[in-house]
Order: structure tokens, then C-alpha cells, then sequence
């Protein structure tokens, strides 16, 4: 399998980018920082086919030739993530068209619609040409089609797939009309020709219609790579098939649905923040990642001869199987924020790449391999910088991919007692403009909660509506605005079987078309969260809202009455003095929390650790010091504990077995040093 032997490590590879002569370099580099996969050919279209039907592979047939006598393996791309300049000029009909009307012309990555016909006709072509003189090398390890899914279109094209794609999901006009509510602003719409995308107009668009319109392009955009994949697979069922999956609430792709579409799920994660921020979004990109891997297909072996150099199978320790799941693109040594770029400190390119395997990936991989000297990108991160090899950067290269070989043998299943509800749907729905608030984010929510847990030291899984929640002790709603009946089901059948559930406000409100349900908030959660909320207060930015024994609120509050639930905290002064602001209450055999405002960081932190041990669960390591994360892997026989200090000064953790990177026995403490990393085989557990 692709997974098998060490773990993955390399980047995105662009050799046409540089002469023949820096190829047989690049290789001696590669095996030097033990590089052993790398993804070639993402932007290469213009250089694999100059003209429409006409290839050029020798150079790519070179450079898979010489990765391979290198041991080096590949993730061959599809290119069709950037058309060439011939196709646009052939098919400008396909070129991509804004909300606003305009027609975007050729000059970027990222310039086609993929509702075009053209388009996906041309995809598939090049596609097949792949398939067809690459399925077998012995280089292959993994095919990655097209490169970060998520561009968008409102073109005719788009307009007649949007209808047909309607018509499908609704059935018929009176259905759709009562989905979308059209009956307010006179929208009802008495033939299907009537409805097109929703472009820039007067006011306020239809929540339902732009809805929809996302869940269209996620499955107009799985759809495309659905061609490409059948192709791939039929000339060689053997090879594991992936897309590399774009974070943001921005992308209109639903990654837990598509997850059942690929062989495996392949993430890219540049964080944003420059101060502990950026631990805390990798350790939640690792999390969500490996959430969104429960639901992929399972891997199919790849040949004997793809699985390159130094390949020893995978110690047997009896683990359960763990999703797999691969960090495709980060950056080695730069943070790009607010307008800069932020070098990362020495080591932390080795720290957020083990937070990542910690959390289930098998690998660590960038962008890019060599910093390119022109070009949009050319001061994006690399492992081999434009100083080249004698960098400090090449040199945590180095030691990184030692550290990656000696973590081979770690493959149980992440231990979390807590999930977090993630929905794609939400986090769209939360996104039109003629809501209470501008400030209302369903992944923000989901960030502030798995930060707080992250803090607090629990292992966290994200889920899906409609996951099973088998082994969970507390399940964590945040502003999961969209609940349709089955989503209220999934809720309540938890909690009657004994489940404890936090839920944020917003939960529930709407339903699965973004209506409101009527009868107050939070709507199909009411009578489980025994409370109702009458009026909502949002918040403006830089206000806040105090709490009755200290801490304060922040974004939203309401007017909430208690309906069976005890107050747990109540609001302090204003309008809403004296009344519940966290509630509690006992539902079935579980027991339910209703938190109806943002509690600032210490108080959520507070509030979640004090939800989870009511709940039975537990931090990871308890007696870990502050500012030290730990994240333990579990198989039936044996343990791997991963320690992270994120302090300036060193700090002994209460530890026992043998340190992976080092080989060191631990008897009953480790030093780890400021910004240090430890992986424990863990001895008497």
C-alpha cells in the first residue's frame, strides 16, 4: 500500500521549472534529507501538451526515470488545475465568470469553469494520455488529480448544470419554491428557465438558492474529479487515487462527503497565525483531517515495485486500523499572515510536521521542493530556499526526515474522548450577508472549541452528522446552524443513550434548507437543551457581555428561559442581568449544556474541561505541564505518546518507555527542552 513502510516525506516537485542539469542535483538532495515521494506535474498542462492533442513527455519520462533510480517514489498529478494559454484562447467560453458578470481571462492558475463541457472534455483527455503511458511505471505510488478543488462560476454553463442539478435534488418547482421559501419577495418561480445562479444583485440573495448553489459546485467539482479517477483507476486499479483538499470555509467543497471518493483523504494546511495560533490550527486541521478520513474509501495496494528504497513493512502491534490520511502541502519555514511572511523559529517546521502524524497522518509533505526564481509564488516557502542547500532551512530538512524515518512503527488510532460536530452546510449557510450578525462563523465556532479542549489537554475527533458516536463521552455542537430532522435524531439518540452534549447558540435554529424553525431558539434542540431562547443580542466587535462569578461573553447572547434546565451561569448587568447564560440539564440518560453566548478563552477553556470530566472523559496525559500538548496513539498492544512543548524553557513530563527520535530509555520523566518534541513508545499501558 501507498501507507506502507516509512512514512511519506517530500513536496510538490516542478522540474520543468529549471534545467535538465538541477534534476540529477535535486535527487542526491532528496536522498540526502531522505525524501522518498514526491508530487510532480501539478502545473504542468502547457509543458505536456503544447498544443490541443499534441504531448511532450520525454522530459517527464527523464525525470520519473531518474526518481526512480533515486528511490524516490511519485504522486503523478493531473494538470488541470491551470489550464494553457492555447485552451483559453479555443474555448473562452470556459473561462470563468464572477458573480458580479465578469468573464476572468487566462493569466493565473485556476482560470476555467468546471461545468464547462469544453473544459472537462479537455481534463479528460489529458487525463487518459496519463493514464495511459504512466499506469505502470514503477515510479508510481499515487495518482493526484488536479490540484486544490474550490474555483467557482456564473456562467450560461454553469446556469443550465445548476437547473439540471435542481431538478434532481428537488424534484419539481413546488418543492423547491417551498425549500427556498420564495414566496417572500415575490421569488416564486413558475418555470425551471427562471432560475440561474445567484449573481450580484439589489440586495439580499436567497439563503436557500445560495445554499444550494454550494452544495451544487461541491458535487459539480466532485463530479469532474469522479471522470478523472475512473480513468486512472481503469488503467491501473492498483494505484491509490487522491485530490489534495483546500481548507477554508470559502472552498464549496463538502471534504466529508468527498472523503467516500477517494482512495485517500489529502490535506493541505498553511496556518495563519505567527504566535501559538498556528499549533492550535494545525493540531485542528489534523484533527479534522483524520475526522474526514473515517469516511474514505479503503486504499488499494499499489505494486511491489512502487513502493521504493528502505520500504520495511510495518511492525505488527496489533493495532486497530487507523484512517488514512496525508498532509500533502504545508510550508517548511514560512507563515504567511496579515500581509507578510513570517519565518518560521528554528525547529517548528519539525514540530508542526509531528503534530501532524501525531494525529494520524503518514507523512509530512510540502510546497514546495525548490524555491522557483520567477513566477507568481517565487518567495512562497520550499525545503531547498533560494540560498540553496547551505540554509538553515535544508538543514531542519535534514533532520526532519530523519525524525519522519525513525516514527515508522506508529499506526494505532488517535485516543479522544470528545467529538466535535463539523458541517459543511453550516458553515455556508452562516455565510449570507442578511444574517443578525456579521460575525456569526460556523468554523470559527469550531476552532474556539477545539482550541479551548486543545488547552485543556483532550484528545478531540471531528464527526460528521449522521457519524457514529460509539465511545464518545462528550459531543461538542458549535453553531451547528442546520438541523434537519435525521441531524436532530443523530443528537438525540446519543443523549438518550447516556451521551453528554454541549451546544452553542445558533444550533438548531434552521433546518436543512436554512429555514427557521419556529417556536424560538434553538429550534429542533429545544425540549434536549431544556431551554428557549426568545431574542437574540448580538454583540459588536470589541464589545462583550459580563458573566454572573467572573468572565464575560462576546458576539451573541440571548434572552433564554429555562424549560426543565438548571442555570450554570448566568449574565451579570444590562438588559439580560440575572438571566441563564450556560444552562445544564438532564435528558434521557445523558445529560445536555446549552452555552447561548462566546465565553472569552479561559472561561470556555473552563467550561469545556468541567462538560468532559462531568462527562467521564479525560485529558490525555493529566499531569503534563501547561504548555506542553500531548497526543497518544493507541493499538491493542502497545502505546505512542507525543509530546509537544510550545513554552520557552524546558519541562519535565511524567513518562515512561523509550523516546523514538533519540533511542533513549525514560524511566520516569523527560526533559523536554524549549520547543523540544518527544515520541514515547509508552512501557505499562
Amino acid at each position: 500500500m501507498w501507507s506502507d513502510g516509512p512514512l511519506c516525506y517530500g513536496g510538490d516537485y516542478n522540474p520543468e521549472q529549471w534545467p535538465a542539469r538541477v534534476w540529477a542535483e535535486d535527487v542526491a538532495l532528496m536522498r540526502q534529507a531522505r525524501v522518498n515521494l514526491v508530487t510532480v506535474g501539478v502545473f504542468a498542462w502547457s509543458r505536456l501538451e503544447p498544443a490541443p492533442g499534441r504531448y511532450t513527455f520525454d522530459w517527464l519520462d527523464q525525470v520519473l526515470d531518474l526518481l526512480h533510480a533515486g528511490g524516490i517514489r511519485v504522486a503523478l498529478a493531473t494538470p488541470t488545475a491551470s489550464p494553457p494559454p492555447w485552451f483559453s484562447l479555443a474555448h473562452p467560453g470556459a473561462l470563468p465568470v464572477t458573480a458580479d458578470g465578469v468573464r476572468l481571462h487566462h493569466g493565473s492558475r485556476d482560470t476555467y469553469c468546471a461545468a464547462a463541457p469544453a473544459y472537462r472534455q479537455a481534463a479528460r483527455r489529458i487525463a487518459a494520455a496519463l493514464a495511459d503511458r504512466y499506469a505502470h511505471h514503477p515510479a508510481l505510488a499515487l495518482w493526484h488529480v488536479h490540484n486544490e478543488y474550490g474555483t467557482t462560476c456564473h456562467c450560461e454553463h454553469t446556469a443550465r448544470a445548476f437547473r439540471r442539478w435542481l431538478t434532481t435534488r428537488h424534484g419539481d418547482l413546488a418543492t423547491l419554491n417551498d425549500a427556498w421559501t420564495t414566496s417572500f419577495w415575490s421569488q416564486h418561480y413558475s418555470d425551471w428557465a427562471q432560475i440561474s445562479t445567484p449573481r450580484a444583485t439589489q440586495y439580499l440573495a436567497n439563503p436557500g438558492q445560495l445554499l444550494d448553489f454550494r452544495r451544487f459546485w461541491s458535487d459539480t467539482l466532485l463530479a469532474a474529479y469522479a471522470e478523472q479517477r475512473d480513468l486512472l483507476r481503469a488503467a491501473n486499479p492498483a494505484i491509490p487515487i487522491t485530490t489534495n483538499y483546500v481548507l477554508g470555509d470559502w472552498v464549496p467543497v463538502d471534504h466529508a462527503r468527498w472523503a467516500a471518493e477517494v482512495d485517500v483523504v489529502a490535506v493541505d494546511h498553511y496556518p495563519s497565525a505567527v504566535d501559538v495560533g498556528a499549533e492550535e490550527q494545525t493540531a485542528l486541521a489534523g484533527d479534522l483531517a483524520r475526522g474526514w478520513a473515517q469516511h474514505a474509501a479503503a486504499c488499494r495496494p499499489a505494486p511491489a515495485t512502487a513502493a521504493g528504497r528502505g520500504s520495511p513493512a510495518v511492525p505488527d502491534h496489533g493495532a486497530p486500523a487507523a484512517p488514512a490520511w496525508l498532509l500533502m502541502e504545508s510550508a517548511p519555514n514560512q507563515i504567511h499572515t496579515a500581509g507578510r511572511i513570517h519565518a518560521k523559529e528554528p525547529g517548528r517546521m519539525l514540530r508542526h510536521s509531528l503534530a501532524h502524524v501525531a494525529r494520524g497522518s503518514r507523512g509530512a509533505m510540502f510546497f514546495q521542493w525548490r524555491a522557483p526564481t520567477g513566477g507568481a509564488e517565487r518567495f512562497h516557502s520550499a525545503l531547498v530556499p533560494h540560498a540553496g542547500p547551505d540554509s538553515r532551512v535544508f538543514r531542519e530538512a535534514v533532520e526532519l526526515g530523519a525524525a519522519l524515518a525513525r516514527l515508522t512503527e506508529v499506526d494505532g488510532r488517535v485516543e479522544a474522548s470528545v467529538a466535535i460536530a463539523v458541517d459543511a452546510a453550516s458553515g455556508w449557510a452562516l455565510r449570507h450577508p442578511g444574517l443578525p450578525s456579521t460575525r456569526l462563523d460556523h468554523h470559527e465556532e469550531v476552532a474556539a472549541a477545539h482550541r479551548a479542549l486543545w488547552h485543556a489537554g483532550y484528545g478531540c475527533d471531528t464527526v460528521t452528522p449522521g457519524d457514529p458516536l460509539d465511545g464518545y463521552r462528550l459531543l461538542v455542537l458549535p453553531a451547528l446552524y442546520l438541523a434537519g430532522d435525521a441531524t436532530a435524531d443523530w443528537v438525540r439518540e446519543y443523549v438518550r443513550g447516556g451521551g453528554h452534549l454541549l451546544a452553542t447558540y445558533l444550533s438548531g435554529a434552521a433546518d436543512e434548507h436554512a429555514r427557521v424553525r419556529p417556536g424560538g431558539y434553538p429550534g429542533a434542540l429545544r425540549d434536549l437543551l431544556g431551554v428557549r431562547a426568545e431574542e437574540f443580542h448580538p454583540l459588536a466587535e470589541g464589545d462583550h457581555i459580563p458573566l454572573a462569578g467572573g468572565g464575560t461573553g462576546r458576539i451573541w447572547a440571548e434572552t433564554l428561559h429555562l424549560a426543565g434546565a438548571d442555570a450554570v451561569t448566568s449574565y451579570a448587568g444590562g438588559i439580560l442581568d440575572g438571566r441563564p447564560a450556560v444552562t445544564r440539564h438532564r435528558w434521557g440518560a445523558g445529560t445536555t449544556w446549552y452555552v447561548s453566548t462566546r465565553p472569552d478563552e479561559d472561561t470556555y477553556r473552563r467550561l469545556l474541561d468541567t462538560a468532559a470530566r462531568a462527562a467521564g472523559a479525560a485529558p490525555v496525559h493529566p499531569d503534563a505541564p501547561a504548555g506542553v500538548e500531548a497526543v497518544r496513539r493507541r493499538g491493542e498492544r502497545v502505546s505512542w505518546l507525543f509530546l509537544f512543548n510550545h513554552t520557552d524553557r524546558e519541562q519535565r513530563v511524567p513518562a515512561r518507555g523509550v523516546e523514538l527520535l533519540t533511542d533513549a530509555p525514560v524511566d520516569a520523566a523527560l526533559a523536554l527542552p524549549p520547543g523540544g518534541v518527544a515520541v514515547l513508545r509508552e512501557s505499562g499501558t
